[in-house]
C-alpha cells in the first residue's frame, strides 16, 4: 500500500489545524481538526484546590471528554440525558488527565487548578489522540493568564515539556499513521500514542482488533507514531507562537 484512500502516504497526518484562543471566555482554548475529526479543548483556570489536595502546595490538572449528540453519522443521546457517563467516556477522561500530568510541574503550578473540556463536534477517528494535542494547547494559555493574574509566580516554569498524541494502525498488513475512521473500523491493529516533544512515550494503548502483531509491527507502530508526534509537536509550537 504507497498511498490510502485520502491519497496519503503510508507515514502522513491528515491536515491539521489548530485555532488557539477559540473561546472568547475560557482561560485557555483551541479548536483542532485532524482531517475531518474535531475537537475543542477549553481550558478553566481556578484559584485553589480540591480539599484532598489543600495546604500541600500543589495544584492539580484533570479532564473531561465528551462527544456531541451528533458528532457521529448518527445521533447519539447525551450521556447526561442517560443519568451516567459511560466507560469509554470516563476512560478518554482519564487518558488526557494522565497526558497532561505528565508535562505539568504541580509545585510550580502552586495551588491552583486546570480543568480541561475536550467536546468532540465531528468525529473521523483519532477524537482522543486530536484531544489530548489541542489540549497542551489549552493548558498553555491557561497557565500563561494564572501566571499574568499572578496567581502563578512569575518565574515558575509548570510545564517541563510539551505532549501530543496521535492513532497508529495496521490495515491490510501496512502499518499506518492517523487512522481515519473508514481505515480505524478495518485495522487489523489498533494503537494511540501518547509522546512528549521530547520523545518519551507517556503511553502507549495498542490492541489486536483482527490478528496478533509481533516486535517487528510494533517497532514499526511505535515510530510511526514518534515521528507524527515529533510533527504535532511543532504544530502546537506554531500555534503558541502565533
Amino acid at each position: 500500500m504507497d498511498t490510502r484512500k485520502d491519497g496519503r502516504a503510508v507515514d502522513d497526518l491528515r491536515p491539521i489545524t489548530i485555532e488557539r484562543g477559540w473561546s472568547a471566555h475560557a482561560e485557555g482554548s483551541a479548536l483542532i481538526t485532524f482531517g475531518g475529526t474535531k475537537v475543542l479543548c477549553t481550558a478553566s483556570f481556578t484559584n485553589g484546590v480540591p480539599r484532598w489536595l489543600t495546604g500541600k502546595g500543589k495544584g492539580w490538572v484533570t479532564a473531561e471528554y465528551a462527544m456531541l449528540p451528533r458528532a457521529t453519522n448518527s445521533r447519539n443521546d447525551r450521556e447526561s440525558i442517560k443519568g451516567k457517563v459511560g466507560g469509554r467516556t470516563h476512560e478518554i477522561s482519564r487518558l488526557i488527565g494522565r497526558a497532561l500530568r505528565a508535562v505539568v510541574d504541580t509545585k510550580a503550578l502552586g495551588e491552583n487548578t486546570i480543568v480541561i473540556d475536550c467536546d468532540v463536534l465531528q468525529a473521523d477517528g483519532g477524537t482522543r489522540t486530536a484531544a489530548i494535542t489541542g489540549a497542551y494547547v489549552a493548558l498553555a494559555d491557561a497557565i500563561a493568564w494564572g501566571r499574568e493574574k499572578k496567581f502563578i509566580a512569575q518565574r515558575s516554569e509548570v510545564l517541563v515539556d510539551s505532549v501530543s498524541a496521535v492513532s497508529v494502525g495496521i490495515v491490510d498488513g501496512t502499518p499506518l499513521l492517523d487512522l481515519a475512521y473508514v481505515e480505524d473500523v478495518r485495522a487489523e491493529t489498533d494503537m494511540n500514542v501518547v509522546v512528549t516533544g521530547r520523545g518519551l512515550f507517556v503511553e502507549v494503548q495498542g490492541t489486536a482488533e483482527g490478528a496478533p502483531f509481533d516486535k517487528r509491527e510494533l517497532d514499526q507502530l511505535l515510530e510511526l507514531g514518534v515521528n507524527g508526534c515529533a510533527q504535532l509537536r511543532d504544530l502546537q509550537t506554531a500555534a503558541l507562537e502565533g
